[in-house]
């Protein structure tokens, strides 16, 4: 019987407050401007995936949250392509065991809706590299590879904060990813989505992004002309824990991001009545205190993603709640870290003063930055069976 290689790993979700949108190179995904984004912790989002490689697979094959997927995809081909090159040139001087010939075999699943606007390609594409290179013996600068699959992936390659330098050259060898700050740096922050649908997006990514570069005099001026301060001023308020700076730089580049999609033609909506109240409600949340204590960003979708310090929490998610009346009272409109109980002033509701919006919001996200990809040690977490095919339980 030959020997089966199999490894497998996590990957994070990450959220960017200074946003990607637009590519210079839709083959090797190469961005028109860099970005910056906040790694989430893998106890409430992530994606695991097990890689095996043996003699016996007669093909390469892929399953994702237990449905076979077409492994012909050119970005996961693109990927699987460069770990084995990189497999190739290291092999002479590594494992000779390790038979580039095999087939692998992937299955990947996400602890959370796929395609909701939670960046699940990127966890998926960080998730999917980092475990081919564990068992192709692979070392190195992974990000550029990450970025091949979805462009955003290559931030969720480190953990805490991360930017992607967007790069000058045409092979996009220097298109990557670096870690600004580590998990650790800011421990108060803390971070909450607010999942306003759990439905696909209207207009995918890719496709939105290749409308917006063809037709939005707004995004050329953003990528040229806004985004490179944007960016030094965001790693400087990152790195002094200036929340004030921080949260502003985030709202005006979420607002701006919509705005090019909004310049687009034909306009993209990505945002709901639902976001569109949580924007309002964040901004008279704020003046009421009359200091930022809250931020919100948006992605390729309706859902929010709220940053904030620690001490806030409660009060803050007392204010959805009150505001977005959830279905049920049960405990499960909050997962993941735990939110003490808070009151709310009469003074505040009427200062916020908005018509509550019932069951606007299913539920809350609460977590924090966490570190970047893992290797998941015990096999009894392998999602492929001996077979080299997914086990009943995925």
């Amino acid at each position: 019987m030959d020997k089966t290689k199999i490894a497998t790993c996590t990957a994070p979700v990450n959220i960017a407050v200074i946003k990607y949108w637009g590519k210079r190179d839709e083959e090797l995904i190469l961005p028109i401007n860099s970005s910056l984004s906040v790694t989430l912790h893998q106890d409430q989002l992530k994606t695991t995936t097990t890689v095996a490689t043996s003699r016996s697979f007669q093909e390469d094959r892929i399953w994702l949250n237990g449905k076979e997927e077409d492994i012909t995809h050119p970005r996961l081909q693109s990927c699987l392509r460069e770990i084995r090159r990189l497999a190739r040139k290291r092999r002479n001087d590594s494992d000779p065991s390790l038979d580039l010939s095999h087939k692998v075999h992937i299955c990947s699943v996400n602890n959370f809706p796929t395609a909701a606007g939670l960046a699940s390609s990127a966890a998926g594409f960080a998730c999917l590299v980092y475990t081919l290179a564990r068992v192709f013996g692979v070392e190195g600068e992974l990000s550029g590879i990450a970025r091949q699959g979805s462009g955003s992936a290559c931030r969720s390659m480190y953990g805490g904060f991360v930017q992607w330098i967007m790069g000058q050259k045409d092979d996009g060898k220097d298109s990557i990813a670096q870690q600004v700050e580590p998990e650790t740096h800011w421990p108060e922050l803390r971070i909450l989505v607010l999942v306003a649908s759990a439905e696909r997006k209207p207009v995918g990514s890719t496709s939105g992004m290749q409308t917006s570069v063809q037709t939005s005099c707004l995004l050329k001026h953003r990528a040229e002309c806004v985004v490179p301060g944007r960016m030094v001023e965001m790693i400087e308020a990152v790195r002094r824990r200036d929340f004030a700076a921080f949260a502003e730089l985030t709202m005006k580049d979420s607002n701006q991001f919509h705005a090019t999609c909004l310049d687009t033609y034909p306009p993209i909506f990505y945002l709901n009545s639902v976001s569109q109240q949580v924007i309002n409600l964040v901004h008279r949340y704020n003046r009421h205190y009359g200091e930022t204590r809250v931020t919100y960003t948006f992605d390729a979708g309706p859902n929010a993603v709220i940053f904030i310090l620690q001490q806030h929490v409660p009060e803050f998610v007392r204010v959805v709640q009150h505001f977005f009346p959830p279905e049920t009272n049960g405990g499960q409109f909050i997962k993941g870290l735990p939110v003490k109980s808070a009151s709310l002033s009469g003074e505040l509701k009427q200062a916020i003063g908005l018509e509550p919006m019932p069951k606007g919001i299913s539920y809350i996200i609460s977590t924090k930055a966490g570190p970047g990809p893992r290797v998941v040690v015990d096999p009894a977490q392998h999602l492929l069976g001996s077979d080299g095919l997914p086990k009943e339980t995925v």
